[in-house]
Protein backbone atom coordinates (compact mmCIF):
# COMPACT_ATOMS: atom_id res chain seq x y z
CA UNK A 1 0.00 0.00 0.00
CA UNK A 2 1.35 3.86 -1.37
CA UNK A 3 0.14 6.61 1.14
CA UNK A 4 0.43 10.21 -0.15
CA UNK A 5 0.19 13.34 1.74
CA UNK A 6 -0.66 15.91 -0.68
CA UNK A 7 -2.48 19.72 0.06
CA UNK A 8 -6.19 20.17 -0.47
CA UNK A 9 -8.04 23.28 -1.03
CA UNK A 10 -10.67 23.32 0.97
CA UNK A 11 -13.76 25.26 -0.53
CA UNK A 12 -15.26 26.37 2.68
CA UNK A 13 -18.71 28.68 2.70
CA UNK A 14 -20.24 25.86 0.55
CA UNK A 15 -22.57 22.87 1.32
CA UNK A 16 -20.71 20.32 3.57
CA UNK A 17 -20.47 17.63 1.00
CA UNK A 18 -18.38 19.56 -1.17
CA UNK A 19 -15.22 17.73 -2.55
CA UNK A 20 -12.04 19.35 -1.49
CA UNK A 21 -9.91 19.76 -4.26
CA UNK A 22 -6.07 18.40 -4.83
CA UNK A 23 -3.98 21.39 -5.21
CA UNK A 24 -1.45 18.96 -7.22
CA UNK A 25 -4.50 17.76 -9.43
CA UNK A 26 -5.29 21.51 -10.30
CA UNK A 27 -1.79 22.38 -11.53
CA UNK A 28 -1.13 19.61 -13.64
CA UNK A 29 -4.85 20.32 -15.00
CA UNK A 30 -3.60 24.24 -15.72
CA UNK A 31 -0.49 23.60 -16.96
CA UNK A 32 -2.08 21.45 -19.29
CA UNK A 33 -4.60 24.26 -20.69
CA UNK A 34 -1.57 26.54 -20.50
CA UNK A 35 0.16 24.29 -22.99
CA UNK A 36 -2.63 24.57 -25.69
CA UNK A 37 -4.86 21.92 -24.52
CA UNK A 38 -8.64 22.31 -24.35
CA UNK A 39 -10.61 21.95 -21.51
CA UNK A 40 -11.86 18.69 -22.61
CA UNK A 41 -8.79 16.68 -23.03
CA UNK A 42 -7.00 18.48 -20.05
CA UNK A 43 -9.40 17.06 -18.09
CA UNK A 44 -9.08 13.46 -19.68
CA UNK A 45 -5.31 13.93 -19.02
CA UNK A 46 -6.16 14.47 -15.46
CA UNK A 47 -8.37 11.20 -14.98
CA UNK A 48 -11.45 13.59 -14.68
CA UNK A 49 -14.49 13.76 -17.05
CA UNK A 50 -15.51 17.43 -18.22
CA UNK A 51 -18.11 17.80 -16.42
CA UNK A 52 -16.02 17.17 -13.14
CA UNK A 53 -13.25 19.21 -14.04
CA UNK A 54 -15.55 22.22 -15.41
CA UNK A 55 -17.49 22.23 -11.88
CA UNK A 56 -14.78 21.81 -10.11
CA UNK A 57 -13.10 25.08 -12.04
CA UNK A 58 -16.08 26.89 -11.51
CA UNK A 59 -16.36 26.11 -7.64
CA UNK A 60 -12.76 27.69 -7.09
CA UNK A 61 -12.64 30.42 -9.16
CA UNK A 62 -16.15 31.77 -7.11
CA UNK A 63 -14.43 31.05 -3.92
CA UNK A 64 -11.52 32.86 -5.09
CA UNK A 65 -13.33 35.58 -6.32
CA UNK A 66 -11.10 35.61 -10.06
CA UNK A 67 -11.11 33.61 -13.13
CA UNK A 68 -8.27 31.02 -13.63
CA UNK A 69 -9.37 30.81 -17.13
CA UNK A 70 -10.66 32.61 -20.21
CA UNK A 71 -13.24 30.77 -22.10
CA UNK A 72 -13.69 32.08 -25.65
CA UNK A 73 -16.30 30.60 -28.19
CA UNK A 74 -14.32 29.11 -30.95
CA UNK A 75 -11.09 29.89 -29.13
CA UNK A 76 -11.30 27.30 -26.30
CA UNK A 77 -9.95 28.12 -22.76
CA UNK A 78 -6.62 30.53 -22.11
CA UNK A 79 -5.09 30.94 -18.27
CA UNK A 80 -5.49 34.12 -17.20
CA UNK A 81 -2.37 36.31 -15.25
CA UNK A 82 -3.81 34.59 -11.91
CA UNK A 83 -4.37 31.27 -13.68
CA UNK A 84 -0.01 31.35 -14.14
CA UNK A 85 0.54 32.84 -10.91
CA UNK A 86 -1.75 30.13 -9.03
CA UNK A 87 0.41 27.44 -10.78
CA UNK A 88 3.74 28.87 -9.42
CA UNK A 89 2.18 29.29 -5.85
CA UNK A 90 0.64 25.67 -6.06
CA UNK A 91 4.19 24.09 -7.14
CA UNK A 92 6.22 26.39 -4.82
CA UNK A 93 4.29 25.39 -1.84
CA UNK A 94 4.29 21.35 -3.03
CA UNK A 95 8.30 22.03 -3.26
CA UNK A 96 8.04 22.96 0.54
CA UNK A 97 5.26 20.27 1.56
CA UNK A 98 6.57 17.42 0.12
CA UNK A 99 10.27 17.45 2.37
CA UNK A 100 7.99 17.36 5.21
CA UNK A 101 5.30 14.94 3.82
CA UNK A 102 7.86 12.44 3.06
CA UNK A 103 8.66 12.54 6.78
CA UNK A 104 4.84 12.33 8.11
CA UNK A 105 4.42 9.57 5.04
CA UNK A 106 7.26 7.49 5.95
CA UNK A 107 6.25 7.53 9.61
CA UNK A 108 2.68 6.37 8.73
CA UNK A 109 3.28 3.87 6.83
CA UNK A 110 6.23 2.63 9.45
CA UNK A 111 3.82 2.35 12.27
CA UNK A 112 0.82 1.30 9.78
CA UNK A 113 3.89 -1.89 9.11
CA UNK A 114 4.81 -2.30 12.53
CA UNK A 115 0.74 -2.94 13.16
CA UNK A 116 1.01 -5.93 10.37
CA UNK A 117 3.26 -7.26 11.48
CA UNK A 118 2.21 -7.47 15.03
CA UNK A 119 -1.59 -8.69 13.63
CA UNK A 120 0.08 -11.41 11.40
CA UNK A 121 2.66 -12.24 14.08
CA UNK A 122 0.19 -13.81 17.19
CA UNK A 123 2.67 -16.60 18.47
CA UNK A 124 6.38 -16.35 19.50
CA UNK A 125 8.49 -19.84 18.52
CA UNK A 126 11.19 -20.40 19.70
CA UNK A 127 12.77 -23.25 17.80
CA UNK A 128 16.12 -25.16 17.19
CA UNK A 129 17.78 -24.37 13.74
CA UNK A 130 16.16 -26.85 11.56
CA UNK A 131 15.55 -25.61 7.94
CA UNK A 132 12.45 -27.46 7.27
CA UNK A 133 10.57 -25.13 10.40
CA UNK A 134 11.72 -22.61 8.57
CA UNK A 135 10.35 -22.96 5.75
CA UNK A 136 7.12 -24.62 7.40
CA UNK A 137 6.78 -21.02 9.44
CA UNK A 138 7.11 -19.09 6.18
CA UNK A 139 3.80 -20.74 4.94
CA UNK A 140 1.72 -20.70 8.15
CA UNK A 141 0.72 -17.08 9.18
CA UNK A 142 0.47 -16.54 12.67
CA UNK A 143 4.10 -16.87 14.24
CA UNK A 144 7.01 -15.26 15.14
CA UNK A 145 10.30 -17.68 14.82
CA UNK A 146 13.32 -17.38 16.73
CA UNK A 147 16.39 -19.67 16.44
CA UNK A 148 17.35 -20.55 19.70
CA UNK A 149 19.10 -24.03 21.14
CA UNK A 150 16.35 -26.66 21.71
CA UNK A 151 17.01 -26.14 25.76
CA UNK A 152 16.65 -21.84 25.75
CA UNK A 153 13.46 -22.54 23.51
CA UNK A 154 12.01 -25.01 26.01
CA UNK A 155 13.03 -22.85 29.16
CA UNK A 156 11.31 -19.97 27.02
CA UNK A 157 8.06 -21.51 26.58
CA UNK A 158 8.15 -22.90 30.41
CA UNK A 159 8.87 -18.93 31.68
CA UNK A 160 5.94 -18.05 29.34
CA UNK A 161 8.16 -15.94 26.72
CA UNK A 162 7.37 -18.59 23.88
CA UNK A 163 4.26 -20.22 23.01
CA UNK A 164 5.60 -22.96 20.78
CA UNK A 165 8.86 -24.26 21.38
CA UNK A 166 10.57 -26.38 18.66
CA UNK A 167 13.36 -28.54 20.38
CA UNK A 168 15.41 -32.23 19.46
CA UNK A 169 16.71 -34.88 21.57
CA UNK A 170 19.13 -37.87 20.56
CA UNK A 171 18.00 -40.20 23.40
CA UNK A 172 15.51 -41.54 24.65
CA UNK A 173 16.33 -41.41 28.21
CA UNK A 174 16.58 -37.04 27.90
CA UNK A 175 13.29 -37.33 25.97
CA UNK A 176 11.27 -39.12 28.74
CA UNK A 177 12.38 -36.24 31.03
CA UNK A 178 11.81 -33.50 29.18
CA UNK A 179 8.07 -34.85 28.08
CA UNK A 180 7.14 -35.59 31.90
CA UNK A 181 8.39 -32.40 32.94
CA UNK A 182 6.25 -30.49 30.07
CA UNK A 183 3.75 -32.36 30.30
CA UNK A 184 3.22 -31.45 34.34
CA UNK A 185 3.53 -27.67 33.12
CA UNK A 186 0.41 -28.60 31.06
CA UNK A 187 2.26 -28.17 27.92
CA UNK A 188 1.20 -30.72 24.77
CA UNK A 189 4.41 -32.28 23.00
CA UNK A 190 4.21 -33.27 18.99
CA UNK A 191 6.62 -35.36 17.47
CA UNK A 192 6.77 -34.53 14.25
CA UNK A 193 10.30 -35.73 12.43
CA UNK A 194 13.07 -37.90 12.49
CA UNK A 195 16.45 -37.03 11.40
CA UNK A 196 19.77 -37.84 11.01
CA UNK A 197 22.52 -35.54 12.65
CA UNK A 198 26.35 -36.38 11.84
CA UNK A 199 29.88 -34.94 10.69
CA UNK A 200 29.74 -32.37 7.76
CA UNK A 201 33.32 -32.84 6.04
CA UNK A 202 34.88 -31.31 3.17
CA UNK A 203 33.63 -32.96 -0.43
CA UNK A 204 35.91 -36.07 -0.98
CA UNK A 205 36.96 -36.28 2.82
CA UNK A 206 40.72 -35.02 2.29
CA UNK A 207 41.51 -36.12 5.58
CA UNK A 208 39.97 -39.32 5.50
CA UNK A 209 37.81 -38.52 8.76
CA UNK A 210 35.24 -41.51 9.95
CA UNK A 211 34.22 -40.51 13.32
CA UNK A 212 34.30 -38.76 16.38
CA UNK A 213 37.34 -39.98 17.58
CA UNK A 214 38.93 -38.33 14.27
CA UNK A 215 38.41 -34.99 15.70
CA UNK A 216 41.30 -35.43 17.70
CA UNK A 217 43.44 -36.21 14.95
CA UNK A 218 46.55 -33.29 14.05
CA UNK A 219 44.97 -31.09 10.98
CA UNK A 220 41.79 -31.70 11.89
CA UNK A 221 40.05 -28.28 12.78
CA UNK A 222 36.72 -28.09 14.00
CA UNK A 223 33.50 -26.15 14.27
CA UNK A 224 31.19 -26.26 17.38
CA UNK A 225 28.33 -25.43 17.99
CA UNK A 226 26.42 -23.07 20.85
CA UNK A 227 26.07 -23.94 24.43
CA UNK A 228 22.43 -24.97 24.98
CA UNK A 229 21.55 -26.22 21.32
CA UNK A 230 20.53 -29.87 20.70
CA UNK A 231 23.76 -30.44 18.21
CA UNK A 232 26.06 -29.12 21.26
CA UNK A 233 24.42 -31.37 23.81
CA UNK A 234 24.84 -34.39 21.57
CA UNK A 235 28.56 -34.33 20.51
CA UNK A 236 29.20 -33.80 24.57
CA UNK A 237 27.46 -36.63 25.18
CA UNK A 238 28.96 -38.44 21.91
CA UNK A 239 32.26 -37.42 23.96
CA UNK A 240 31.53 -39.15 26.95
CA UNK A 241 30.56 -42.31 25.65
CA UNK A 242 33.82 -42.85 23.66
CA UNK A 243 35.82 -41.02 26.33
CA UNK A 244 37.49 -38.03 24.67
CA UNK A 245 38.50 -35.07 26.19
CA UNK A 246 37.06 -31.93 24.34
CA UNK A 247 40.27 -30.00 24.99
CA UNK A 248 41.89 -32.07 22.39
CA UNK A 249 40.02 -31.42 19.66
CA UNK A 250 40.89 -27.73 17.15
CA UNK A 251 38.20 -25.74 17.34
CA UNK A 252 35.75 -27.11 19.81
CA UNK A 253 35.66 -23.70 21.40
CA UNK A 254 35.12 -22.15 18.33
CA UNK A 255 31.20 -21.68 17.91
CA UNK A 256 28.15 -21.20 14.90
CA UNK A 257 24.51 -20.64 16.12
CA UNK A 258 23.02 -22.67 12.81
CA UNK A 259 23.86 -25.91 11.25
CA UNK A 260 24.02 -23.96 7.37
CA UNK A 261 26.51 -21.26 9.04
CA UNK A 262 28.99 -24.68 10.44
CA UNK A 263 28.24 -25.88 6.55
CA UNK A 264 30.01 -22.00 5.32
CA UNK A 265 32.44 -22.17 7.47
CA UNK A 266 33.62 -25.60 5.88
CA UNK A 267 33.42 -24.57 2.32
CA UNK A 268 35.10 -20.74 3.32
CA UNK A 269 37.74 -23.40 4.19
CA UNK A 270 37.84 -21.95 8.08
CA UNK A 271 37.61 -25.41 9.56
CA UNK A 272 37.50 -28.95 7.88
CA UNK A 273 34.55 -30.68 9.97
CA UNK A 274 31.29 -30.13 12.27
CA UNK A 275 28.17 -31.49 13.27
CA UNK A 276 25.14 -30.78 11.40
CA UNK A 277 21.78 -32.19 9.49
CA UNK A 278 22.31 -34.66 6.47
CA UNK A 279 19.98 -31.94 4.49
CA UNK A 280 22.50 -29.03 5.00
CA UNK A 281 25.65 -31.05 3.52
CA UNK A 282 23.27 -32.60 0.82
CA UNK A 283 22.42 -28.73 -0.05
CA UNK A 284 25.89 -27.42 0.31
CA UNK A 285 27.23 -30.61 -1.74
CA UNK A 286 29.72 -31.81 1.22
CA UNK A 287 30.29 -34.73 2.39
CA UNK A 288 28.30 -36.26 5.20
CA UNK A 289 29.42 -39.12 7.75
CA UNK A 290 25.87 -40.20 9.87
CA UNK A 291 26.37 -40.51 13.36
CA UNK A 292 22.97 -40.43 14.96
CA UNK A 293 19.07 -40.11 14.68
CA UNK A 294 17.20 -38.13 16.84
CA UNK A 295 13.57 -37.11 17.43
CA UNK A 296 12.34 -33.47 16.70
CA UNK A 297 9.22 -32.15 18.67
CA UNK A 298 6.91 -29.56 18.56
CA UNK A 299 5.89 -28.03 22.48
CA UNK A 300 3.20 -25.57 22.71
CA UNK A 301 0.84 -24.41 25.72
CA UNK A 302 -2.86 -25.76 25.12
CA UNK A 303 -4.85 -22.94 24.61
CA UNK A 304 -2.32 -23.00 21.16
CA UNK A 305 -3.31 -26.18 20.57
CA UNK A 306 -6.98 -25.68 19.67
CA UNK A 307 -6.09 -22.59 16.92
CA UNK A 308 -6.56 -24.17 13.58
CA UNK A 309 -2.95 -22.22 12.38
CA UNK A 310 -1.28 -24.39 14.91
CA UNK A 311 -2.30 -27.70 13.26
CA UNK A 312 -1.62 -26.47 9.84
CA UNK A 313 1.88 -25.80 11.20
CA UNK A 314 2.56 -29.23 12.54
CA UNK A 315 1.10 -30.62 9.26
CA UNK A 316 3.91 -28.56 7.48
CA UNK A 317 6.44 -29.67 9.00
CA UNK A 318 5.23 -33.75 8.48
CA UNK A 319 5.09 -32.82 5.06
CA UNK A 320 8.18 -31.58 4.22
CA UNK A 321 10.12 -34.11 6.16
CA UNK A 322 8.73 -36.99 4.77
CA UNK A 323 10.46 -35.47 1.44
CA UNK A 324 13.75 -33.99 2.24
CA UNK A 325 16.70 -36.22 2.15
CA UNK A 326 17.90 -37.10 6.18
CA UNK A 327 14.48 -36.91 7.32
CA UNK A 328 11.10 -39.43 8.22
CA UNK A 329 8.07 -37.89 9.24
CA UNK A 330 6.73 -38.50 12.55
CA UNK A 331 2.95 -38.35 12.64
CA UNK A 332 1.78 -40.27 15.65
CA UNK A 333 3.19 -41.06 19.28
CA UNK A 334 3.27 -45.12 18.84
CA UNK A 335 5.93 -44.36 16.03
CA UNK A 336 8.65 -43.45 18.90
CA UNK A 337 6.42 -45.13 22.13
CA UNK A 338 10.18 -45.53 23.76
CA UNK A 339 10.37 -41.75 23.72
CA UNK A 340 7.50 -40.16 25.60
Amino acid sequence: MLIDIRPMLLLTGKPADMTPVDLVWLSELLKNIGGGDSLVQAAKKSGASYRSAWGKLNDIEEMLSTQLILRTKGHGSQLTQFGKYFITFIDDMQAVHSKQGKIYCDKLNLEISKLKNIESSKWTFHSSSDAIIQKAVKEVKGFSLKISGSGEALEKLLNQEADVAGYHVSNEQDSKAIYRRLMKCNIEVFPVMKRTQGLMIKKGNPLNIKSVSDLTKRRVRFMNRQIGSGTRLLLDTLLIEENINAADIDGYLQEEFTHSAVANAILAGKVDVGLGVKNVAVDNELGFIPIKDEIFFIAMHKDVTSEAQASKLIRKIRAYSGETPGYKAVSLNRQISDWL
